[in-house]
């Protein structure tokens, strides 16, 4: 593939630039706004009752009259607060975010209402890509830092969460790019936009685009995961955690301070969206059959399709927050560390393969005989050592099997461990006839002593006199 001009980018004048970085910067805005009642929209139909209504047509205004509100609340700064680096936190986490969204590229050339043209995209460089990645790490820092300035236990529990969340899920998300890098040649955006728009011969048919997301689906799959523990949204919403650590690292924050929060979470939703659409759903190119019709494709019509793509993948985190519960904080390094980073060097070892074979003409076979092997191995590797693990806590299981699990022994209710049961679980699964009466009088004893220690702990007079 040929390099794509991007001489133009460079070329243009310098009120022209700050007029594009304008309009990126409201644009960025205006999504923000309406993601937020969109999400509370979408919520509201997902569990049957109805979303905002009053301000504005269909609610739209709510979360503009949302922002009006937080600005006239009172702001308040804790006495044991670094104050400089408290009031610091919440810019650091939302510039990065708007940092990013400059080398994205909203729509091809357009025309200019008094002449010329121009490309919709702020700026471009040959490694777009990683800067968008390294901005976004950034952003962890202001998490990080607000939990620490804020002088309290749960910010603090917040932002070290969040410094573990960020470095997992950003390795799977820098390895499921690289089998785009490899696809398409380069780490420009444009460039990889303009790659997806190149047809393809399929084995039957007349050649078509095809997006990455469909010949790459294992790294679209990652990068979906990824970007998910990357903006700390649900499921993955473990720096915030309501139940845990009252409002993780932002508890201590309130008025706009705690507004900018929810700002740029929303920003980064929209900035990963949109690199998810870059990267993987064509950017600003139309989708089939649209961009069969001449002009569909070209000018303006390239915005609509970017903003409809962004919308789709803004649904997902929708759909996520709707549906699933918050996992543990063990299954989320799990599954960042022991699924999605060993799948990723995995992918990209085929698709690096795949490449030598189409550039250099060496026979597949042969490739695809060793890389057969390869993930035979692995898989035989990794469900060993699985069901190895699953029989140690088989045994750990059958060991404790007579002891119901009491949530309640130590005077404060825990959730259980790995191993162990509730007990409406070891009633109905595991004891049966006789040894479920045997099972339940041994834990009814079990309990028994334990609240009678508890009882002799709590009271310490009683515990004297002997009664």
């Amino acid at each position: 593939m040929n390099p794509l001009e991007v001489s133009l980018l460079g070329s243009d004048p310098w009120w022209l630039v700050l007029l594009k970085a304008v309009f990126a910067f409201v644009l960025l805005l205006v999504l923000t706004l309406f993601v937020i009642v969109f999400e509370r929209q979408v919520v509201g139909r997902m569990q049957h009752r109805w979303g905002p209504i009053w301000n504005g047509p269909l609610g739209a205004l709510q979360s503009l009259s949302d922002g009006m509100k937080l600005m006239f609340k009172e702001d308040i700064t804790p006495k044991a607060a670094d104050k400089l680096i408290y009031t610091l936190a919440p810019f650091i986490i939302a510039v990065p975010a708007i940092t990013a969204f400059s080398v994205i590229p909203f729509a091809g050339t357009v025309p200019l209402p008094w002449g010329g043209e121009t490309k919709l995209q702020v700026a471009d460089t040959p490694v777009s890509v990683l800067f968008i990645v390294a901005i976004a790490a950034v952003g962890a820092y202001g998490i990080v830092l607000a939990g620490w300035s804020s002088g309290s236990t749960y910010p603090l529990l917040g932002g070290i969460r969040s410094t573990a969340q960020v470095i997992s899920y950003e390795i799977a998300m820098g390895l499921a790019l690289v089998a785009v890098f490899l696809h398409a040649g380069s780490m420009s955006t444009s460039q990889i936009v303009e790659a997806q728009a190149a047809p393809v011969k399929l084995f039957f048919g007349p050649e078509i685009p095809i997006w990455y997301a469909v010949t790459l689906l294992p790294s679209f799959l990652i990068y979906l995961c990824s970007m998910v523990g990357e903006t700390n949204r649900a499921p993955f919403d473990m720096p915030e955690a309501e139940g845990e650590l009252v409002a993780g690292f932002g508890t201590e924050y309130t008025s706009m301070k705690y507004a900018m929060f929810f700002m740029a979470e929303y920003m980064n939703m929209i900035t990963v969206s949109a690199l998810a659409t870059t990267m993987f759903l064509g950017g600003y190119r139309a989708p089939l059959p649209f961009n069969l019709i001449p002009g569909m494709d070209q000018g303006w019509w390239g915005l609509l399709w970017f903003f409809l793509k962004v919308c789709a993948c803004i649904f997902l985190f929708i759909w996520l927050r709707g549906t699933l519960p918050r996992v543990r904080y063990d299954q989320l390094m799990h599954l960042g560390w022991k699924v999605l980073i060993p799948a990723s060097l995995a992918w990209i070892v085929f698709v690096a393969s795949m490449r030598l074979v189409a550039l250099e003409g060496v026979t597949p076979l042969p490739m695809v005989l060793v890389g057969l092997v390869i993930v035979a191995v692995l898989a035989v590797v990794f469900f060993r050592g699985r069901q190895e693990e699953e029989d140690e806590a088989a045994k750990a299981r059958s060991r404790k099997q007579s002891r119901r699990f009491n949530a309640f022994a130590g005077g404060y209710p825990v959730p259980p461990m790995p191993g162990q049961e509730l007990p409406e679980l070891a009633k109905v699964v595991k004891s049966t006839g006789s040894e479920k009466a045997k099972a339940d009088d041994d834990a009814d004893d079990d309990d028994k002593v334990a609240v009678g220690s508890r009882r002799k702990s709590l009271d310490p007079k009683r515990e004297e006199s002997g009664s």
